[in-house]
């Protein structure tokens, strides 16, 4: 009897202030597959991308999301590119919030994920929390202003 395939589940963001709508993200994205990896982008990376740079340092992102439950394996990602990151982990699936949904970036990955047999999927974003909300809130309480 031939050996059902493992589903495998690719995650990649920044996960800085780790908050609820980072572990509504990992647990989705683990029911839906069998083994669940992780990448957490560099510093370097984000600052990059994000014009910011991370309020706590990789290696600290890196094992708060290597304690997750939901997380089979967490790995450091140092670029954005999902076909590299394919040829790597091989993953199934490509999973991550709908705030990246219908953005040019993820337009071109699904167009191009979908030759490969890859599935992009999106999860509904937790409304009230991200990690941006989070670091203004302490920006303005270092500066003593009321929040």
């Amino acid at each position: 009897m031939k050996e059902k395939k493992q589903t495998i589940g690719y995650v990649q963001g920044v996960f800085d202030l780790f908050h609820i709508g980072h572990l509504n993200l990992l647990r989705n994205a683990k029911e839906k597959c069998d083994k669940l990896i992780v990448a957490v982008n560099t510093d370097e990376l984000v600052k990059k991308y994000k014009n910011k740079t991370p309020i706590i340092p990789l290696e600290e992102r890196l094992a708060i999301v290597e304690s997750i439950k939901y997380v089979d394996m967490a790995v450091v990602a140092n670029d954005r590119d999902k076909l590299k990151a394919f040829e790597k982990y091989h993953f199934d699936y490509l999973m991550m919030g709908s705030d990246w949904e219908n953005t040019p970036f993820y337009k071109e990955y699904e167009k191009k994920l979908s030759k490969v047999g890859v599935k992009i999927i999106y999860f509904p974003y937790t409304k009230g929390t991200s990690s941006t909300k989070l670091s203004l809130v302490i920006e303005e309480m270092i500066k003593g202003k009321s929040v």
